[in-house]
């Protein structure tokens, strides 16, 4: 899913229940904000591994956690508590809309 996907996906459960208002908007912008750290820190994982070699002050190579982890991990929490400030949970969205569907 695309950064834009997941915001309109979240601008339309907004609007499902009556909440688009501006505040509630510019809480999706910074959701989306990290979202989008999220995403360039999984990357940076994914391309560096779990651990990287960093030199100690003594110029001495070492391998130490890969700070990305980290930091995907507080852009994961900063998300949930934006859609916990929004009220939107699987409670909460409507399910969608399967009239037509394949058979």
């Amino acid at each position: 899913m695309t950064a834009e996907q997941v915001k309109k996906s979240l601008i339309k459960q907004l609007e499902d229940r009556g909440a688009n208002v501006d505040h509630f908007v510019g809480l999706i912008e910074d959701y989306i904000f990290y979202y989008k750290q999220e995403k360039r820190f999984q990357s940076d994982v994914r391309k560096n591994g779990m651990t990287i070699t960093a030199m100690s002050a003594a110029g001495h190579a070492y391998d130490k956690e890969n700070p990305a982890i980290k930091a995907a991990a507080l852009c994961n929490k900063q998300k949930l508590a934006i859609l916990r400030e929004l009220d939107l949970t699987t409670d909460t969205v409507p399910p969608p809309d399967d009239s037509g569907g394949d058979l």
